[in-house]
């Protein structure tokens, strides 16, 4: 199984998720984000935290429009796995990869520790590794993780499984605690927490390596 870790400027989690594929055993490559195709035969690609460009404009909004967005768009619209982490969720919604949209914390304040999540949909490629229901620790580090979708939307994602966690206590105003949401066809997430840093016990928490390992074992018992 191959992965594809995006690096931006200003990206600074890009190796954090690029040890945690490599943790669960995929074989990674790392990719930048002027190329304009992604490396032959990737089964997943990676879209980490940090600050792209700065976070001008909206945060994400700069990045989606490098090259390598059109062909990781055109990736997922041909079924294949994209994972977006805290930056990365805002540059998926910003390619309208996944719906919905991220704004300014509803206390205006930087949050950057554990949080506790509920596993809302456990029937995917991403949380085959969790039961549904159960609560994992995983850290946040966010300014504009304040996931917004007005009523109609907020229905239709908690109605269609595609709301993957929920904060256990919401620590930025998201609209249904929403803390990770799918595409359609569940092979693209969207999560503001950061599963890659969570890979170990060593890190305070484990409980993000079944992310990796479950979506990689995918692949390798396909």
């Amino acid at each position: 199984m191959r992965a594809a870790v995006i690096t931006f400027p200003g990206s600074n989690c890009d190796r954090d998720l690029a040890v945690a594929f490599e943790s669960a055993g995929a074989d990674v490559v790392r990719v930048w984000h002027k190329d304009a195709e992604l490396p032959a035969n990737v089964d997943v690609i990676g879209i980490p935290g940090g600050f792209s460009f700065g976070d001008y404009l909206r945060c994400g909004a700069i990045a989606a429009n490098s090259p390598i967005c059109r062909a990781v768009v055109d990736h997922a619209n041909r079924g294949g796995y994209v994972l977006g982490i805290c930056n990365g969720f805002q540059v998926l919604t910003e390619t309208r990869l996944v719906p919905g949209a991220l704004i300014r914390n509803t206390n205006l304040k930087f949050v950057c520790k554990p949080v506790g999540l509920k596993v809302e949909n456990a029937e995917t490629d991403f949380t085959r590794g969790y039961a549904a229901g159960a609560e994992i620790t995983i850290p946040v580090a966010h300014h504009d993780g304040n996931y917004r979708a007005d009523d109609e939307l907020l229905a239709r994602l908690q109605g269609e499984g595609q709301v993957a966690f929920t904060y256990t206590d919401n620590p930025n105003g998201a609209a249904g605690d929403i803390a990770g949401v799918f595409s359609e066809n569940r092979r693209v997430l969207g999560m503001m927490p950061h599963p890659e840093r969570a890979i170990e016990p060593l890190q305070g928490s484990a409980d993000g390596q079944a992310l990796f390992r479950t979506l990689i074992e995918g692949f390798v018992t396909a």
